[in-house]
């Protein structure tokens, strides 16, 4: 059982795993063939209280892998112009090793062992994160390969929302409708989002958890 200094400590709080919030913004539905053309992520840190907050952000724009389908119903609905050369955009192993060794960074500093992602609707974001890590040969993929946290359902049960801008307006949140469908942007409000559910759940006396250990003389 974790002594009670340990349950403020982030690596206490979700048993040594350490969360980090991704949103990717793609070219279709299928991971394995179509493009990932935007990833952002961002860390999260926890003060002595035991509160969490956001931390460390990278954002990068994604040039489509060779041979990657680019659905034009997708790209109208995200405003992606994959060709547009103002977009900065790098490799999927550019900007993976660069979010891996982010997080890597940040778990040595947090004492955590695994990281877990969290994002809204996480199946889609961690599928497609999966996909350019096996296309970019990266062997040190920090992300646990099928557990995540997912906003949209943890929104459900806490909020009575699922949908990210009306998750954060219920959680008073701004949310700017205008900036959505911008993985940075996207991936900050779900960070904030995220944030705000831990953290209520332990202004409301949910964490950290009755001690379950016998008491002094006990069996």
């Amino acid at each position: 059982m974790a002594n009670q200094n340990d349950l403020n400590m982030l690596s206490g709080r979700f048993r040594g795993y350490y969360p980090v919030v991704i949103d990717v913004e793609t070219a279709g539905f299928n991971a394995r063939t179509d493009a990932l053309l935007e990833i952002a992520a961002i860390t999260l840190k926890m003060d002595d209280k035991g509160w969490l907050s956001p931390a460390d952000t990278l954002h990068f724009h994604i040039e489509p892998f060779e041979g990657a389908n680019l659905d034009p119903a997708a790209l109208a609905f995200t405003g992606i112009d994959p060709t547009n050369p103002l977009r900065g955009a790098v490799s999927e192993y550019t900007a993976l090793h660069a979010i891996f060794k982010m997080i890597r960074n940040g778990m040595k500093s947090a004492n955590c062992h695994r990281a877990i992602m969290v994002a809204h609707n996480a199946n889609f974001d961690h599928n497609f994160v999966m996909a350019a890590t096996e296309r970019a040969s990266l062997k040190r993929n920090p992300f646990h390969p099928f557990a995540t946290f997912d906003t949209a359902a943890l929104s459900g049960l806490v909020l009575g929302q699922t949908i990210l801008a009306k998750a954060c307006i219920t959680a008073e949140i701004p949310f700017d409708s205008n900036q959505a469908h911008s993985a940075l942007y996207d991936t900050d409000r779900t960070a904030l989002l995220f944030c705000e559910l831990v953290n209520r759940w332990k202004r409301l006396g949910g964490w950290p958890l009755p001690s379950t250990e016998p008491a002094s003389g006990e069996a």
